[in-house]
């Protein structure tokens, strides 16, 4: 009788014991949780903000570092990859989000690289120096100066980031336009044939500046 008491109390004390056993093993599976769910969230706010620097930076030093920038969005996004289970689902649409942020940007950055490669034509320096597509043979006399004034402004701001080829192309462009005003001059008042010959002379001037730095250089 007293083996049987002892067994029942025995049986009984595990029954007890069961949930509290539960319990700890449950509070034990959720610390090991927590810290996985708190580095992976770290790792999203690092990332988050990884690419906004990233995309803050200057389109031309972003593709310099084109290699580097590749390879640590890789190493980012591969650990959060794997760490997707772990975040919130508010989390998880936040990273699909940047995702898509950083790779439409760095479509874009590959779009302006791969463009950047292409020889620039006449025509295509022509519009951009003249802020317009316009034909400058047909052009009339009155939206002369306007056109000088162009070609100067982008000149000025330019210039020193270009290469010899580009400045190639500007004097072609001056070339033409001062064609066309010898064509049509008589019909400018005296202050903006004035203007122009100022125009005309000032790009010369920076021309043969830059000039006299390439022979400089040799």
């Amino acid at each position: 009788m007293k083996r049987l008491s002892l067994t029942f109390a025995l049986l009984a004390a595990g029954l007890s014991l069961s949930p509290l056993a539960a319990s700890a093993q449950q509070k034990g599976t959720t610390r090991a949780t927590q810290p996985a769910s708190a580095a992976a969230e770290r790792d999203l706010r690092s990332f988050v903000d990884w690419v906004s620097d990233k995309m803050d930076k200057a389109e031309t030093g972003a593709r310099r570092e084109w290699p580097g920038l590749m390879a640590d969005f890789d190493r980012q996004s591969k650990r959060l990859d794997k760490a997707t289970d772990s975040l919130s689902v508010q989390s998880r649409r936040e990273y699909s989000a940047q995702k898509a942020r950083y790779q439409a940007w760095s479509d874009e950055q590959q779009r302006l690289e791969a463009q950047e490669k292409q020889p620039e034509t006449a025509q295509q320096a022509q519009n951009r120096l003249l802020n317009e597509q316009v034909a400058i043979s047909r052009a009339p006399a009155a939206d002369l100066p306007e056109l000088y004034e162009h070609l100067l402004t982008n000149t000025r701001e330019q210039r020193r980031q270009w290469t010899l080829q580009d400045w190639a192309l500007a004097s072609d462009v001056l070339t033409r336009l001062n064609t066309r005003y010898e064509k049509v001059r008589q019909q400018l008042t005296l202050e903006q044939r004035l203007r122009v010959r100022s125009l005309q002379g000032e790009f010369r001037t920076l021309e043969a500046a830059r000039a006299g730095k390439e022979v400089y250089v040799r």
